[in-house]
């Protein structure tokens, strides 16, 4: 990834803008990729799902990995706002009794979520945790990435999850890196209900 920070000219207030107006110009859609080893991924795709509520879009979640025995905080909450939530998966793999089960159940959430875009029937699709899928090469990152990059010009894409594989990342009209600068779980803390989940 290309290393786009801002210089640290945050000491003082800015007293002009930072752009030209002007220059900008509006696109249809866009598709976000939220990776790194910090927190804050998903959470983040589920603060731009408030967004798109508030605007009355429809909007979508597909998780490629969890399973629908756990439910979480913003699953609830988005499920009462009218977002339509798929959790395809078989949990966390360290859990799995059986890969190849696993596997299927991703790959057949790949093709559902392939499905959905498609089909723009959503304005706002958020792909969680679709990054791990690809990188233990069980659907492939080209295909991701030419799906994401001929949707429907009305379908918003946001895609989550650690290390984007490249084809996904090129594609992305915005990545943001979540770092780790310090997190609890180093020192032994489990996951907070009402934080992490």
């Amino acid at each position: 990834m290309s290393d786009q920070r801002e210089p640290k000219d945050h000491a003082e207030p800015r007293t002009k803008k930072p752009y030209d107006q002007r220059e900008l110009r509006r696109a249809d859609s866009l598709v976000l990729v939220n990776t790194g080893h910090g927190k804050g991924k998903s959470t983040a795709a589920f603060g731009t799902v408030l967004r798109g509520v508030a605007l009355e879009w429809r909007c979508a979640v597909v998780q490629s990995l969890k399973s629908g025995k756990w439910h979480t905080g913003e699953e609830k909450v988005c499920r009462s706002l009218g977002v339509d939530w798929f959790s395809a998966g078989d949990g966390f793999s360290w859990d799995s009794r059986d890969m190849d089960e696993s596997q299927a159940k991703a790959v057949a959430a790949w093709e559902f979520s392939r499905d959905l875009i498609a089909a723009a029937s959503h304005q706002l699709v958020v792909l969680d945790e679709i990054s791990y899928p690809m990188n233990w090469g069980w659907i492939d990152a080209d295909d991701v990435a030419a799906v994401l990059r001929d949707r429907p010009r009305t379908v918003n894409v946001v895609a989550t999850g650690r290390e984007m594989p490249a084809p996904v990342v090129e594609v992305a009209d915005t990545v943001t890196e979540m770092q780790v600068v310090k997190h609890a779980f180093a020192d032994g803390i489990r996951a907070l209900r009402g934080i992490d989940f």
